[in-house]
């Protein structure tokens, strides 16, 4: 009867160790999906204007002036329907100078402007860039898959410096 005891407590303990390691993939597998949707989110605000041109304005904008958070210049439009304005604004970035000539798609219901083409998708998708270099230390650290972690950390490397290449 006496031998019996350390099996049940090993079996104990098997199983709070099981519980446990179950725990941890559920809560960092769980940070791990929060990460990965805000990036989207935050990319998504931006992306859909870009990469969604149907029926929008598209045109350039000269850029004549800057100011903290954004530029404004004079608009020339270059799709059908789209109409000429005095004053559209970009968000300032380090990829937008004064003096320069973007091609921009507008947003709808005011004079917001997105850049457009291979550099402004490049550019929306940023931040899920970003995302993907936090979430792969979480993947690596708290779930213990390498190789997925890896592949998450290149994957937001390349979409970074492509989109600093191109801008």
């Amino acid at each position: 009867m006496i031998p019996a005891m350390p099996a049940i407590a090993t079996s104990s303990s098997q199983g709070s160790a099981a519980v446990l390691r179950f725990g941890r993939f559920a809560a960092m597998g769980a940070v791990a999906v929060l990460i990965l949707i805000a990036g989207v989110w935050a990319s998504w605000g931006s992306a859909q204007h870009v990469m969604l041109t149907k029926g929008r304005e598209r045109g350039t904008p000269d850029v004549a002036r800057c100011g903290p958070d954004a530029c404004w210049g004079r608009y020339t439009p270059l799709s059908a329907g789209s109409q000429p304005r005095a004053r559209v604004v970009l968000e300032k970035s380090v990829a937008v100078e004064r003096g320069r000539t973007y091609s921009v798609v507008l947003k709808p219901g005011g004079d917001d402007a997105v850049r457009s083409g291979p550099a402004g998708v490049l550019y929306a998708w940023v931040p899920l860039g970003g995302a993907l270099l936090l979430a792969s230390v979480v993947v690596a650290g708290g779930l213990l898959r390498t190789r997925a972690a890896w592949v998450m950390a290149l994957s937001g490397v390349g979409l970074l410096t492509a989109a600093f290449v191109t801008v």
